[in-house]
């Protein structure tokens, strides 16, 4: 869950880059993945289109746990205030805070079942209802930050970093990091003492991945980060804002029309049960035990200048965007840049990455560097790519639009010479018959060349350009290939090439 007046701190990701083979990387395996949230209602958003896109990963946690905007209190009437400056400032002493409570993911799950039959027409690998509903635990939810003792959620992700399956889990933080500490902290205070540290505490530290939308709670702070220092964390500060509250002040004008109540309206609503309980500004709902969840109501849209239907917030979806495999290979590295975010190695820490202030993006609507702008460039492609989700809800496979496949017939990785020309070449097949279009870029910040290539027919499937007489050897040029289809709506997916100087 994210709150509008924030301040931020940690995120970060993956060190351990995969190796790439020279005819090209393979398609990465579906990502094991567990979420912690809150629920607060751009959770529950954020939960609706992660379970629209279930079959993209491997989840295997859902876990409720607090932050310092939610948490339920031990029934106790003991008072707390909150380690966060600016929550302490607004909130003082309490004994409870704004708490959805511990059924709502389950309540999303029966609206998924009644949508799977027609979901799993469209792409194999939907979770059945049932295991959705296996993964679910409680997890440290009595008070913001509260670690001190072990729960069953908890439990649950201390049992998956050490199971035997070395593949990475990422661990997405939707609201605090506790639920996560604690696991941690039970894993060091059961094995710090024997033999079995060393390989225990590398098992872990090489399995997890944190990827943090702000720090909700000082427990990375003041927990992971001292103790699990080489546990690679994914920080996102900045471009969350794109997906969350404070979207009409960071989105290009140009670009809001896909989170607006037209939009939202044709592509979103009355597209079955499960967007049924999809919240947006003026929709008469109100998410229970939440009395700051006010966005329902049409007077408090005209306050905030909303209109009915307007977008409201899922700043926690990037969590799960980064997850999903489009082609552009962000999973190999975060820097790489793609539909989670683009961000950049700690220069204090080699095991976080971050994005931040200095991590921008060249903005083609205000003509400025912007530090949204890694998300908010894939919001068209997103927001359409939403919409066929919701149709796969409600219509048969011949009346809905899927994605084209992108192949490159070439390697992904070439190495060149200043001067060289270099072909790119491109195909795509259409599981619906669709005409495919294409457009080759260069995602100049994500490379380290410096500067701007010249591309030829770079709305062909096949484009060419010279490497600059100026480039280094080791300098890096990234080439994007979209992909879009003529369907409706339209849906786009890529082919990256990585051009290395010799």
């Amino acid at each position: 869950m994210i709150k509008p007046l924030l301040l931020a701190l940690s995120l970060s990701l993956f060190l351990s880059l995969s190796t790439v083979a020279q005819s090209g990387p393979k398609a990465p395996a579906k990502a094991r993945t567990i979420v912690t949230t809150d629920g607060e209602v751009d959770d529950v958003d954020t939960f609706v289109r992660l379970l629209l896109y279930s079959n993209e990963f491997n989840l295997v946690g859902l876990v409720y746990s607090s932050s310092q905007w939610h948490y339920k209190g031990d029934g106790k009437g003991t008072k707390f205030t909150s380690e966060m400056a600016s929550t302490a400032q607004r909130y003082g002493e309490r004994t409870e805070l704004r708490w959805p409570g511990t059924t709502w993911m389950e309540s999303y799950i029966d609206r998924y079942a009644q949508v799977y039959p027609t979901l799993r027409q469209h792409a194999p690998g939907y979770p059945t209802p049932a295991y959705l509903r296996s993964l679910v635990r409680i997890g440290n939810i009595d008070f913001e930050g509260e670690m001190s003792r072990d729960t069953e959620g908890s439990d649950f992700i201390k049992a998956i970093l050490l199971d035997n399956d070395p593949s990475p889990v990422y661990l997405q933080i939707w609201g605090g990091t506790n639920t996560v500490a604690r696991a941690l902290k039970s894993i060091e205070d059961q094995y710090k003492r024997t033999a079995e540290w060393p390989a225990i505490s590398k098992k872990v530290s090489d399995k997890a991945i944190i990827y943090a939308v702000l720090d909700q709670d000082a427990t990375y702070q003041k927990y992971v980060a001292p103790n699990w220092p080489k546990i690679r964390v994914l920080y996102n500060s900045d471009q969350f804002w794109s997906f969350a509250y404070l979207w009409p002040r960071v989105v290009p004008a140009e670009l809001q029309t896909y989170l607006s109540g037209p939009w939202f309206d044709k592509n979103i609503r009355a597209h079955g049960a499960l967007l049924d309980g999809y919240y947006l500004w003026g929709d008469g709902k109100h998410l229970p035990g939440d009395p700051e969840h006010t966005h329902g109501e049409m007077a408090e849209a005209k306050k905030y200048d909303r209109q009915q239907y307007d977008f409201i917030s899922e700043g926690d979806s990037p969590a799960f965007f980064y997850l999903i495999d489009v082609g552009l290979r962000s999973r190999e590295n975060v820097a790489y840049g793609g539909w989670g975010g683009r961000m950049v190695q700690s220069p204090t820490n080699p095991y976080r990455w971050e994005d931040g202030k200095t991590v921008t993006d060249y903005d083609p609507y205000t003509k400025k560097q912007d530090a949204a702008y890694p998300q908010t460039r894939w919001i068209p492609a997103l927001q359409n790519d939403f919409a066929a989700r919701a149709d796969w809800c409600i219509k048969p496979y011949k009346q809905a639009n899927h994605p084209p496949v992108v192949t490159l017939k070439q390697a992904s990785d070439i190495r060149v010479k200043p001067g060289q020309t270099v072909s790119l070449t491109g195909s795509a097949t259409d599981p619906d018959g669709n005409t495919v279009g294409f457009h080759w870029w260069q995602y100049e910040e994500a490379g380290t060349y410096p500067g701007t290539v010249v591309l030829t027919n770079p709305d062909q499937a096949k484009a060419t350009f010279s490497v600059p007489t100026d480039a280094k050897p080791g300098q890096t040029i990234h080439l994007i290939l979209n992909a879009t289809d003529t369907g409706s709506p339209a849906l786009t997916r890529y082919q990256r090439v990585i051009v290395t100087v010799e």
